[in-house]
Parts: structure tokens; C-alpha cells; sequence
């Protein structure tokens, strides 16, 4: 992309790459890859949570696990997505995106 801005190449770069596309939009951030747009809510570490989810996969898994979803399962989730699957999310990470996710992604009492 002779002349384009680097934002630019970069963002068509991580499109080719991951057939997917996040854009920001009205303050919310959407995930898009084959006509699936996902809108995850917006509260505080919404995007850090959406930063690292979308690394390994879409971010539909958040809103359709979440009739079976408690604090302790998204827990499970998140230190499973670390160990075994090697996601790279730190310590700090992990607690906002588990904060983020039991506070608006619980739906199991």
C-alpha cells in the first residue's frame, strides 16, 4: 500500500491476517469477520477485554456462554485461555478482563 498512512497498512494487514477487522464506533467497539458484528457492552474494561479475546478468537463465545457463566466460570475460562491455550494476558490482564466479564457476561446465579 505504496503512500498509505501506517495505521492504515497495519489495520489491512491484521485483516489479511486474521480475516477479521475491529473498528470502533460511537465509543463502542465492534468485531466483524464474515458478516458476524458483535457489540460487547460498554463498561470499564470492555476494551481490554476485547483487545485480547479477539487475539484467539471471535467475541461471540463472550455473549452466547453467558447463560452458563458465573464469576468462577469466566475464572476457569481465562486461566484456561493462559495455561493451555498460551494467550498472552497478564496478571493485571486477567483481573480487569474477569472483573469486566463477571460483572456484565453472569448469567448463572
Amino acid at each position: 500500500m505504496r503512500g498509505a498512512p501506517a495505521g492504515i497498512v497495519l489495520a489491512a494487514g491484521v485483516v489479511l491476517a486474521a480475516g477479521a477487522l475491529v473498528l470502533a464506533r460511537g465509543g463502542g467497539v465492534l468485531w466483524a469477520a464474515a458478516g458476524e458484528i458483535t457489540q460487547l457492552k460498554d463498561a470499564p474494561g470492555r476494551d481490554q477485554t476485547v483487545g485480547r479475546c479477539i487475539i484467539c478468537h471471535s467475541l461471540e463465545y463472550i455473549p452466547s456462554n453467558t447463560p452458563a457463566m458465573d464469576r468462577a466460570g469466566w475464572q476457569k475460562t481465562i486461566q484456561k485461555m493462559r495455561e493451555r491455550f498460551g494467550a498472552p494476558i497478564t496478571d493485571q490482564e486477567a483481573q480487569q478482563i474477569l472483573d469486566y466479564l463477571a460483572a456484565n457476561y453472569s448469567g448463572k446465579s
